[in-house]
C-alpha cells in the first residue's frame, strides 16, 4: 500500500491524462458527473454520488454498431468498431463500482457483448471508498461494506484526511503506480491505524442511515407468488409517472433498444439505453407484452429483486447507491417495494 497527498493530486491526474483519457467526477455549474478531464477542471472528489452512474463509460448511452449506403441498387454496409482511446475513471464510489460488476455478469457471459468487453478492457478503474454516507444510502443492505469494497477496481483509494491511501488491486493498476511511482510514498502505521478507525465509524454510521434496515432477504414467497401479487402491485405502481429516472440514473439497469437512423441515402444502426418502464419497451409488430404501468412497474422490481439473483447466484440487481431514492418525483423508490414485498407496509 501507498499513499498520495491531496496537494499533489494534480500532479497524478496530469501525469494520468498525458496517457489516457482521464475521467473524474468535475463540477459543472450545480451538477457533479464523470468528464473528461482538462487542466482547471473543477474536480469534487468530497461528491459521493455523480448524477449519472460512470456505467456510461463501460456501455455508453448511444453506440453505433454498422454504417449502411445506397448506391443504386447496391447497399453497402460499413461495421463500426469501438470507438474511444485508452482510459482511466479516477474515483468511483463502491457502489457504482459493484454495478459496473453486475454489468459485466450480463455482458460478459455467453455469448459475451464484444463491444462492451472492449470498453471494458481498454479502462483503468480507481475507486475511492466512503466514510461518510448520505441519508439516501443503503449499500450495506446489497453487500457493499464502502470502507472496505474495492471488487473489481484496480487501483482502490481511501480518504484518511490529507492523503489517500493507493492500494494496487490488479497488473493493470500495478502497471499504472509504477508510472506513478515518484509522486506516491509509503504508509504510515498511523496511517493504516487512521484507515481502521474510519471504517469503525462508518460502521455506527450505518446503522443510523434511515434506509439501514432495508433487507431484500426478507422478501417473501417464491417467484411465481411475488408475481401474482396483483393487488400489491397495483398500490406500488398508482404513484410511478412513468418518466423514467430511475432507469437512467441506475449504475445497474442495462436493457438497450437497437434502431436505425436514416437520412437520404444512408444511414446507421445503433444501440441506445432503454427502459422496461417505457411503454415501447419491446414493442413489436403484434403489439406490446405489458400493456400496463403495474406491469411495466413489477418487471423493474422483479427483474432486480428476484429474476437476476436467480440467475446470478443470489446477488441482486441494486447496489443500494440510492439514486432512485433522491429523484422519483413520486417517491416510489426500491426501498419502499422491497419492504412492502417483505410485509413491512
Amino acid at each position: 500500500m501507498k499513499r498520495i497527498s491531496k496537494e499533489r493530486l494534480p500532479e497524478v491526474w496530469q501525469r494520468i491524462s498525458g496517457i489516457f483519457d482521464l475521467f473524474l467526477p468535475i463540477k459543472k455549474e450545480r451538477t457533479v458527473n464523470f468528464s473528461l478531464w482538462r487542466e482547471g477542471e473543477d474536480v469534487d472528489l468530497k461528491n459521493l454520488r455523480t448524477a449519472v452512474s460512470p456505467k456510461e463509460l463501460v456501455f455508453p448511452q448511444t453506440e453505433t454498431y454498422l454504417k449502411f449506403k445506397r448506391e443504386g441498387k447496391r447497399l453497402n454496409l460499413q461495421s463500426v468498431g469501438v470507438q474511444g482511446d485508452p482510459y482511466v475513471i479516477f474515483g468511483v464510489r463502491p457502489c457504482d463500482l459493484k454495478g459496473i460488476k453486475l454489468l459485466d455478469n450480463i455482458f460478459l457471459s455467453e455469448p459475451v457483448d464484444t463491444y462492451y468487453r472492449e470498453h471494458r478492457e481498454r479502462g483503468t478503474i480507481i475507486s475511492l471508498g466512503c466514510f461518510d454516507p448520505e441519508e439516501t444510502c443503503f449499500c450495506t443492505s446489497f453487500g457493499v461494506d464502502s470502507g472496505q469494497y474495492s471488487t473489481g477496481a484496480d487501483i482502490a483509494l481511501w480518504d484518511i484526511g490529507e492523503t489517500l491511501l493507493w492500494e494496487v488491486q490488479s497488473p493493470k493498476g500495478d502497471e499504472l503506480t509504477q508510472s506513478l511511482s515518484d509522486l506516491l510514498e509509503e504508509v504510515s502505521s498511523r496511517d493504516v491505524e487512521r484507515l481502521e478507525e474510519l471504517r469503525g465509524e462508518l460502521k455506527s454510521k450505518v446503522e443510523e442511515l434511515p434506509l439501514a434496515k432495508i433487507d431484500p432477504r426478507k422478501i417473501e414467497g417464491t417467484q411465481q407468488e411475488i408475481f401474482d401479487k396483483e393487488e400489491l402491485w397495483n398500490e406500488i405502481s398508482r404513484r410511478c409517472l412513468a418518466c423514467g429516472t430511475c432507469s437512467y440514473g441506475c449504475p445497474t439497469c442495462h436493457c438497450y433498444d437497437v434502431q436505425d437512423y436514416k437520412f437520404g441515402e444512408q444511414g446507421e444502426r445503433f444501440r441506445c439505453w432503454d427502459s422496461c418502464m417505457s411503454s415501447d419497451f419491446t414493442l413489436m409488430a403484434h403489439g406490446n407484452p405489458r400493456t400496463t404501468q403495474m406491469q411495466r412497474v413489477r418487471q423493474r422490481f422483479m427483474h432486480k429483486l428476484v429474476y437476476y439473483p436467480k440467475n446470478n447466484g443470489g446477488e441482486y440487481s441494486c447496489v443500494g447507491c440510492g439514486r432512485c431514492v433522491e429523484r422519483c418525483p413520486a417517491h416510489l423508490d426500491i426501498g419502499k417495494v422491497i419492504k412492502k414485498l417483505g410485509g413491512e407496509g
